[in-house]
């Protein structure tokens, strides 16, 4: 689980594992847990709720999968399970990405090496697709493209190299390959390009430092940019521009921004001081937090930020503005709704416990909080109305 504190989570999973089961196939199905948290306000628009993939400690089999319905404002826990109640290992380990594509909702669940398709009306498994360390998704046209780190989860100075795989969206079948750098992380598509971000985080110290081009028409990697160590994420703008985060080496080498102009392929811009744990854009505005971790401190150091990505302008540096910032023990994930501009935003607590999400008005006011699964991280809207579970 390369996040930005991986090595910190990794060290709290361990302890987790000696208490765990094993295996959940002899567990009950667990219910869902509808909670009503804002009957206050209908929202309009053609967004009718969004999905929530809880990543689920790894080696838990806790991955679950949350609902928040805006027609009702009634918030829902764990609906996965009790859709498919004869999916054995539940969600699976760890939920790493959650993407809709027409009719499908896809997560990508890390640990168990597949990425679940289910249907997007319904949450009704469809198809398990094996991915042997799976990480992001990208769409165009009939294709999904999954990032894969390919080898087994464990740090190593001889990690293999990671590589891209191509899924036709008809019969979910793995149709090519694309090797990239080691250990990639998340993608984005501009044109005809897809554009990968390499972490090497497996390999630590000695990171991958480029983002990978790869021709959608012919589905080989054109050329490696050089960036930064320890990529991460990769988010296009409205101006052909790819912003990507670098999670530097915890030490001397601190997280930053980084501008790749897509035309020319090369990095345009540097960011002085805006660390990047996680973004997201929403029309012209990026909004990003960083969880900066240093081994000389033995200290985290929390922020949130928003870029205008027209000007490159650092527009805030908290956009939570009536202090629940102070609340938020590990925020883990963000989300902006597109039509009313209001934000997500998770928090993972120590990993262990239940997590909370809350939501924010545009005006950086908390609005409501709720408590969700175990690592909330991933967080998808939806232009479909979710079925009432069959009786």
């Amino acid at each position: 689980m390369m996040k930005g504190f991986y090595l910190k989570w990794l060290a709290v999973s361990i302890g987790v594992l000696t208490l765990a089961a094993s295996c959940r196939k002899d567990d009950p199905v667990l219910p869902s847990e509808p909670t009503l948290v804002n009957p206050w306000e209908q929202v309009t628009g053609d967004i009718y709720g969004f999905f929530l993939l809880n990543e689920g400690n790894m080696g838990t089999n806790q991955a679950s999968l949350d609902y928040y319905d805006y027609e009702t404002g009634v918030y829902t826990r764990n609906i996965y399970g009790e859709r498919n109640p004869y999916e054995v290992k539940d969600l699976g380990d760890v939920g790493n990405d959650i993407q809709i594509y027409g009719d499908k909702l896809w997560a990508v669940i890390n640990c168990s090496n597949y990425v679940e398709v289910m249907d997007v009306n319904t949450v009704k498994h469809i198809t398990k697709i094996a991915i042997p360390n799976c990480r992001y998704l990208a769409f165009k046209g009939k294709y999904a493209y999954v990032s894969a780190y390919a080898g087994p989860v464990q740090i190593a100075p001889d990690a293999r190299i990671g590589y891209v795989a191509k899924i036709d969206t008809v019969s979910l079948q793995v149709v090519d390959e694309c090797i990239v750098g080691y250990q990639p992380e998340e993608m984005a598509i501009v044109g005809n390009k897809l554009y990968v971000a390499n972490s090497g985080g497996y390999r630590v110290p000695n990171y991958d430092r480029t983002v990978s081009v790869i021709d959608l028409k012919t589905f080989t990697e054109e050329k490696k940019i050089d960036v930064a160590i320890n990529l991460h994420r990769i988010q296009p703008d409205n101006y052909g521009n790819l912003y990507v985060s670098s999670r530097g080496d915890y030490y001397e080498i601190p997280s930053k921004t980084f501008i790749i102009d897509t035309s020319t392929d090369e990095v345009t811009y540097e960011f002085e001081d805006l660390p990047n744990t996680h973004m997201t854009l929403c029309r012209d505005s990026l909004f990003l937090y960083s969880t900066e971790w240093s081994y000389l401190t033995n200290d985290w150091t929390v922020s949130y930020a928003i870029v205008n990505t027209r000007t490159r302008e650092i527009v805030t540096r908290n956009f939570i503005k009536d202090g629940t910032e102070k609340r938020i023990q590990t925020p883990y994930g963000i989300a902006v709704n597109p039509n009313t501009g209001e934000f997500l935003v998770t928090d993972a607590k120590d990993y262990v416990r239940a997590g909370t999400l809350h939501c924010f008005g545009p005006d950086g006011i908390r609005k409501w909080s709720i408590s969700t699964g175990n690592i909330p991280a991933h967080i998808v809207f939806t232009h479909k109305k979710l079925q009432p579970l069959e009786e």
